[in-house]
Order: C-alpha cells, then sequence, then structure tokens
C-alpha cells in the first residue's frame, strides 16, 4: 500500500493511514528512524527503501509480496513514487500480480496550486529542475512555453538560483508564488513576479526548508485570424454555408466568431468585385 504522510502538520494523519500501518506486516520507508510511528504508538519491521538503494531492496520486497504480506510504503512526505522512491516497487507489485491501493493523504503541489490563487484545472508537476546543463535549459524553455500552470520542487541550497533561471529564461514579469515549510509552524506563501522573487530570495533572505513554487502559465498567443479566414473560405469552397464555416472554424481557432464572420464576408465580397472587373 502506497501511503501519503503529512507534509509537515502530524494532525493531518488520517485515522485509515493509522489503520494501514497497524494493520502492515512491514513498513518499507524512505527514512527508518521511525518518527511517525513512534508518534503513533506503532512497531512494526521497517525496511529502508529510498534511491541509493531500490535495486538492492526490490528482490525483498518482491518476495515478501510473494509470500502474501501487507506492505506499507512511505517517504518521508507526501504521497509516494511524486519525485520520490516508490514507482518501481509498485512496477514490481504489478508484474508479481500483488494488489496495489493508495492511501490518500496531503500533497505538497496540490495545496500549493489550490494557495496560489491561478489557474488549476490544467497544470503540470515537474519535480525538482535538473541540476544544470542541457536538460535544465530545455526544461526551462519547455516552462516558458507551457500555458498551464507549473508546480516545481526546490530545496533550500537551490531556490535562489532556481528563481534566478526562471526570471531569465521565463517571462520575467510572469506571476509566481513561492511557498515554503507548507502545514508546517513557519509556513510562508509569497506572491510577486519571478524577478521580484528571483531578487528576494536571492538578496539578504535565507532560504530555510522545504519549497515549492507555483509558476503562472504563459499568455496564450493571439488568435490568427488571418489563418481562420484561409480556413473558412476553404470550408466554404468544400461545399459548407458560410455561417457553417465560420461556426466550425471560430470552434477550432479559438476566435471570435462574429468578428471572423464579418472577415470572411469581406473576403468574400472582396473575391466577387474582382471577378466582376475581370470580366
Amino acid at each position: 500500500m502506497l501511503c501519503a504522510t503529512p507534509i509537515g502538520n502530524l494532525g493531518d494523519i488520517s485515522e485509515r493511514l493509522i489503520e494501514t500501518l497497524s494493520g502492515a506486516d512491514v513498513v518499507f520507508a524512505e527514512d527508518t528512524r521511525r518518527q511517525l510511528l513512534n508518534h503513533l504508538g506503532i512497531s512494526k519491521p521497517m525496511r529502508s527503501y529510498f534511491a541509493g538503494n531500490e535495486r538492492t531492496r526490490n528482490s525483498e520486497l518482491q518476495a515478501l509480496l510473494a509470500e502474501g504480506k501487507t506492505i506499507a510504503f512511505v517517504s518521508d512526505a507526501g504521497m509516494p513514487a511524486v519525485s520520490d522512491p516508490g514507482s518501481s516497487a509498485v512496477q514490481i507489485a504489478v508484474a508479481i500480480g500483488a494488489a496495489v491501493t493508495a492511501i490518500p493523504g496531503p500533497s505538497a503541489p496540490v495545496t500549493a496550486v489550490a494557495l496560489s490563487g491561478f489557474v488549476g484545472d490544467r497544470f503540470v508537476f515537474e519535480g525538482f529542475l535538473p541540476r544544470k546543463g542541457a536538460e535544465r535549459k530545455q526544461r526551462l524553455a519547455s516552462i516558458a512555453d507551457d500555458q498551464r500552470t507549473t508546480v516545481l520542487f526546490s530545496a533550500t541550497r537551490r531556490v535562489d538560483k532556481d528563481l534566478a533561471d526562471l526570471a531569465e529564461r521565463v517571462e520575467p514579469g510572469r506571476q509566481v508564488v513561492v511557498t515554503r515549510e507548507l502545514t508546517k509552524l513557519h509556513e510562508e506563501v509569497w506572491r510577486g513576479t519571478l524577478v521580484e522573487a528571483a531578487r528576494h530570495w536571492g538578496g539578504n533572505v535565507e532560504p530555510r526548508g522545504e519549497f515549492t513554487i507555483v509558476v503562472e502559465g504563459a499568455t496564450p498567443p493571439p488568435p490568427d485570424l488571418g489563418a481562420a479566414v484561409s480556413q473558412s473560405l476553404l470550408e466554404i469552397e468544400r461545399g459548407a454555408s458560410t455561417s457553417q464555416a465560420v461556426k466550425a472554424v471560430s470552434d477550432r481557432m479559438n476566435v471570435s466568431k462574429r468578428e471572423l464572420y464579418e472577415l470572411v464576408l469581406k473576403q468574400q465580397h472582396s473575391g466577387d468585385a474582382t471577378s466582376a472587373t475581370d470580366h
């Protein structure tokens, strides 16, 4: 079972998480210091499972699942496999036919999107930016062009550099919300433009804690009315009425139906006048 754990505030522990951890045979955890289990008064065998030992632990995990053992899988915070170890464990369980389920819970990306006030019906989670090189440049370019809200994780020692690079390669005036220590005692939600964020977090402020950054999506390019007129005329040549063609093209290209209709009529009248002159 993939178990989402609190991202900071232990008051967010659910009854179902307690029941799951209490009923598990073994707990695989990114951090085996038992802080969560001790807080709940639960004693269970634990196995470490983190980015550096996934391969060596997978054979043990597979054997336990084959025996029918109930495994609870937790990461440091939030949902395992989301910018944390866990995806390979799921693949192993699926490969041997073991049941896989998740105990839902707090999520830093979703919480940050909700707090941002940006459009949340379409957003992309990018995790941590690549540290350097071409891959980092490509990722930043992708964020710059993406019209969806973008959510990023950043570490204490990297947040100033991440924000500086975002301000340089994305529109500097793009709005951003920088959240820190979500749900914890010193939770902070900072709002401004990317250039302001780079200045603030790269200045005298000493960044501390875990950061989740929410970047406003790119402004959609203006509709190409010229192309829409051409498409409408093509539809008309193929047998559609003017109103049918305009409606279909305006829906498809997200342009004003009224404005497109007027331009198409003007183009048609211009064409008729040209034909008459030729005769």
